[in-house]
């Protein structure tokens, strides 16, 4: 069987590493001249699904609680599991209980072990949340990293590519994100900043609620920091706005005040994919199989998605099988 994904971000990725280690025959196409650029390159992340339960549905819990061992699996050493440390300043103590009631299988914690965790965070913050089992990884590292495992394993990239001349194929997978304009998607515009300091160190991400502009401050390697994000509901795909950036930066200043002398390395913007429910989809009509909606859960939320499309694909395969050998 030949399968065509287009769409080189996180989803179509996974899928074709789910299929090809079936071995179906591979072909990635994407309309980018390479892999960087896309919202898959913005994101975070952070593999958090009992974090995000806080402002998503049940599903998302249900379905991301096992990417991190997929990643793992699939990209062995890219993933850390340290956790995910949740706090926010005195005066939004309530933002901290609120999460709390929304959330589970976390430990509150006081300031000595808050101290134990994160040591440049010592005296910051009274209580915190920790969720000891979440884990994240570096998206850059992880896409570069994935496209090259599929190299290796027979999958063919092609770039630049637009809607004429599609190679050949059995099964075409729309892994296209906000361009597939499916009925009823919508783009929310994420904005994000790396600052680059060496005056603080995270050994995880840390979230630090605020009751208008909750951000998170995620570690990588080099001394940098991603620092996300806004949620706006556009599909404009513009630069940062200056207001987003005094905001993303006043909470990385208030989460610590060196990250006021940081370097500013880069802003971005992505525009993340969502339906009504905020929930993704795989659906299927003729020969094609759409993936989409992951909106802000895409590393999370993708293993999940590729998982339910390949048993889709090689299903209908099956039932060709099976309909041509009663056939003769």
């Amino acid at each position: 069987m030949k399968l065509l994904i287009r769409g080189a971000g996180v989803t179509g990725l996974t899928l074709a590493h789910d299929l090809a280690s079936r071995g179906v025959d591979v072909t990635v196409v994407d309309v980018s001249r390479q892999i960087a650029g896309n919202a898959s390159w913005q994101a975070g992340g952070m593999l958090a699904p009992w974090c995000e339960r806080e402002s998503a549905e049940e599903a998302v819990l249900t379905l991301g609680r096992g990417a991190a061992e997929w990643w793992d699996a699939a990209l062995p050493g890219h993933v850390m599991r340290n956790g995910t440390l949740v706090v926010a300043a005195a005066r939004d103590v309530a933002e901290l209980d609120r999460f709390g009631r929304r959330t589970s299988c976390f430990r509150a914690i006081e300031a000595e072990e808050i101290t134990a965790l994160e040591p440049d965070l010592e005296g910051r913050f009274a209580r915190a949340l920790f969720f000891a089992d979440e884990a994240h990884l570096d998206p850059r590292r992880a896409l570069l990293g994935l496209q090259q495992k599929l190299v290796t394993m027979g999958v063919r990239f092609e770039f630049g590519y637009g809607a004429v001349h599609m190679p050949t194929c059995d099964v075409e997978a729309d892994c296209t994100g906000i361009a597939g304009r499916q009925p009823g998607l919508r783009g929310v515009r994420g904005e994000m900043l790396i600052l680059r300091t060496s005056e603080v160190g995270l050994a995880r991400p840390v979230r630090l609620l605020h009751p208008r502009i909750p951000v998170y401050v995620v570690p990588r390697s080099g001394n940098l920091f991603m620092v996300g994000a806004t949620m706006i509901e556009s599909d404009a795909a513009g630069p940062v706005t200056a207001r987003s950036v005094m905001e993303l930066l006043n909470a990385a200043y208030a989460l610590h005040p060196a990250f006021g002398e940081a370097e500013l390395v880069e802003t971005g913007t992505g525009i993340r994919p969502a339906f009504t429910d905020n929930l993704p989809r795989v659906e299927r009509k003729g020969n094609t199989i759409r993936i989409n909606g992951l909106y802000r859960h895409g590393f999370l939320l993708a293993p999940a998605m590729a998982r339910q499309a390949a048993a889709m694909i090689l299903g209908t395969e099956m039932e060709k099988e099976r309909a041509h050998e009663a056939h003769h």
